[in-house]
């Protein structure tokens, strides 16, 4: 026992006597563990969040919007393509949308110039939206019937809107789009198979006819909620359905499977990442090893003392490799906790939910330990070999 605490003592005396080596000591593997950690956490808060979305929004959402071959430059869906989707026999709820374009949305007059190089999206809406995202209102109420048949100017925006503008929930505001006042009637919750929303201004089709098109309304645009598990059946079948046999002139999009790429970019991501938080604990090892066979021959004399005292060739090299380990041991529990701050930190930015598997930790500072006991193997079998004699010479 008497021993073991010589051992220790000894090796944080070493350590702590030459504070600037010991640091660049830990850097390696505290920079290594601390990639890992992080990139594996943040790419399981962010399998965590796309869960989440996906048990919140549902796998079966399907964006269909007309190809460039149906229109030209500005294509555009039948005016009875919600008609023609709902024959689908597994389409269950279907909302069409028009994009408008070259409208100018400011939240008064007095602001048109700074707000006039900002793109804002505008899109006539039918009162069917809300309920195929399956996203709620902040507050107020969707577009209905009552202000496509009244013709009433009633605007709904996104919540990324509202905060730009400073709309207030449940606030009477009203906004300008093209100089053409309309009334805020309802905040639209995040919505986030299609983060543009967000910035968004949702008008009536009738609202749209009489203001910003010259023809009658035609939707470019539809989202479809179809049956749970025929989503590329039903994907095939609207091509059809929309078209009347002309698959080329509609493009469809299953929302879910865009989150999927999206996670397996992540993924990839991830793999790069963990590299290189490998290559740093390799390197790492290498500095080890470098600076504690350097430390051997600036630390002869002291060798050759403790080797006058009678420690043996093995107690010498076992207090090379402690103090290995405790580089390991200490570098691996600053790179577990960088790594835990660095998710913490991403997470927070992204609206992630923090997640770090419960085996991460232990193994990112076995890693730190083990790559640490591999560099300091050679320093000390080099302090073990040095005799007496030797020592003195090299001191």
């Amino acid at each position: 026992m008497s021993t073991f605490k010589d051992l220790v003592r000894v090796a944080f005396t070493g350590l702590l006597a030459r504070k600037v080596r010991t640091l660049l000591l830990l850097l390696g593997p505290m920079i290594g563990v601390a990639a890992i950690i992080a990139s594996v956490g943040l790419t399981d808060s962010a399998k965590g969040d796309l869960k989440q979305k996906v048990s919140k929004l549902g796998t079966n959402l399907i964006e269909a919007a007309a190809s460039s071959s149906f229109g030209g430059q500005n294509p555009t869906l039948p005016t009875d393509a919600v008609e023609r989707a709902l024959t689908v026999k597994t389409v269950e709820k279907v909302s069409a949308v028009v994009e408008l374009s070259n409208i100018v949305v400011t939240p008064y007059t007095e602001a048109r110039e700074k707000f006039e190089t900002i793109p804002i999206p505008v899109l006539a809406a039918d009162s069917n939206l809300p309920a195929v995202l399956q996203v709620n209102l902040v507050s107020g109420r969707w577009i209905n019937q009552f202000d496509e048949d009244s013709e009433v100017r009633a605007a709904v925006i996104g919540v990324g809107l509202a905060r730009e503008f400073g709309v207030l929930p449940g606030e009477n505001r009203t906004i300008e789009l093209a100089g053409i006042p309309y009334g805020v009637v309802g905040i639209l919750d995040s919505v986030e198979l299609e983060p543009g929303f967000d910035n968004a201004v949702f008008i009536s089709f009738a609202s749209a006819e009489i203001d910003f098109l010259d023809d009658e309304v035609q939707p470019n645009k539809m989202y479809v909620r179809c049956t749970e598990g025929t989503e590329s059946e039903t994907s095939e079948a609207l091509k059809l359905a929309v078209n009347l046999g002309g698959p080329q002139e509609i493009s469809t999009d299953i929302k879910s499977e865009a989150l999927e790429l999206a996670a397996q970019s992540d993924r990839q991501l991830q793999m790069i990442v963990i590299s290189m938080g490998l290559l740093a604990i390799i390197v790492g090892g290498l500095g080890i090893a470098n600076v504690m066979s350097i430390s051997v021959i600036q630390r002869s004399a002291e060798i050759g003392i403790r080797r006058a005292l009678g420690h043996t060739r093995n107690i010498i090299a076992v207090q090379f490799l402690f103090e290995a380990i405790v580089v390991g041991v200490i570098g691996g529990i600053l790179g577990v906790l960088l790594g835990m701050l660095a998710i913490f930190v991403g997470a927070s930015i992204a609206g992630w939910v923090f997640v770090m598997a419960s085996w991460l930790a232990p193994a990112g500072i076995i890693l730190a330990i083990t790559i640490s006991i591999l560099a300091g193997l050679y320093p000390a079998r080099r302090a073990a070999k040095l005799e007496p004699l030797e020592t003195l010479r090299l001191g």
